[in-house]
């Protein structure tokens, strides 16, 4: 790996921290499975923690649409500074391991072996959030208002095209990857949690989709669809009858996961990825 010179002020340049982040890939693809795997379900548990915290915030705010959607994000960036800063494994960031992998320094098949272990990683350790919040009973917090959103924002995470999940994808995923790119620019842990903060509020507050949040979101509302009082509670909120007939396990891997999951894949590793390569590590990889 190439040392970066590392000043105590100034932010890394781009060129740097391109080369950061190809060290960091090569890294992450090398780790041996347990460590990547519970660091894995470490990533899943914080992003669901951040998105647990998106809920309540925004349950019943009396803000406009766009000041309650920019609180939420605020409340979600908690799950990506827990995963710079604390330390895990993230599908949707491990995209950017494809730039090492442009470089020749790591083979396809360690790209995919991370992505897939990470990935179901990010979902157990997402999922057993779940649990723990049903059985908590977060949901009937404020007479089941908080399950009650948490119960619409599965719906209508489920009622997309496959083009318009794809799609809000593949910006989410630039903007996540971005966050953690702007992250290794910085030096201090006010640095990175700094860098990291906007463009993570912009992905939650526009409302794209990132398939780990989701692995949280539409799991705790297909639990969620079965109790009355939360049905209710969301007719409270819509000011009318709530259906949720289109909520669904099948609508939830074929409508989004997969959707999803792919513009992810699109917009971190060839969006950003494959980008930052092509501008800053392109001439290193054309003499090999």
């Amino acid at each position: 790996m190439q040392n970066i010179e590392k000043s105590p002020f100034d932010a890394y340049l781009p060129k740097d921290i391109a080369r950061i982040v190809e060290n960091i890939g090569v890294a992450k693809a090398n780790l041996d499975f347990w460590s990547m795997f519970v660091l894995a379900i470490l990533g899943g548990v914080f992003v669901a923690l951040g998105s647990e915290l998106f809920i309540f915030v925004i349950h019943d705010s009396k803000f406009s649409f766009g000041i309650t959607n920019f609180l939420g994000g605020l409340a979600y960036s908690l799950g990506t500074i827990l995963i710079v800063i604390a330390g895990a494994e993230l599908f949707n960031s491990n995209n950017l391991i494809v730039m090492a992998y442009m470089d020749r320094k790591i083979s396809l098949t360690k790209v995919l072996r991370n992505w897939c272990i990470v990935f179901l990683g990010n979902f157990l350790g997402a999922i057993s959030v779940v649990i723990w919040v049903y059985f908590a009973k977060y949901w009937s917090f404020n007479e089941s208002l908080v399950g009650a959103k948490a119960l619409l924002i599965a719906h209508d995470k489920v009622t997309h095209t496959f083009l318009q999940a794809f799609a809000q994808g593949v910006i989410c995923n630039a903007l996540v990857c971005l966050a953690v790119w702007l992250c290794y620019g910085g030096h201090s842990v006010t640095d990175k949690i700094l860098s990291v903060i906007l463009p993570t509020t912009a992905f939650v507050t526009l409302g794209y989709e990132h398939t780990v949040a989701n692995m949280y979101f539409i799991p705790l509302g297909l639990i969620l669809k079965n109790h009355p009082e939360v049905i209710q509670a969301a007719g409270r909120i819509t000011e009318g009858v709530v259906e949720v007939a289109q909520l669904t396990l099948k609508n939830y891997l074929f409508r989004n996961m997969l959707p999803v999951t792919l513009g992810n894949i699109f917009g971190g590793s060839v969006l950003v990825g494959v980008v930052y390569w092509f501008i800053y590590l392109r001439k290193k990889g054309a003499k090999r």
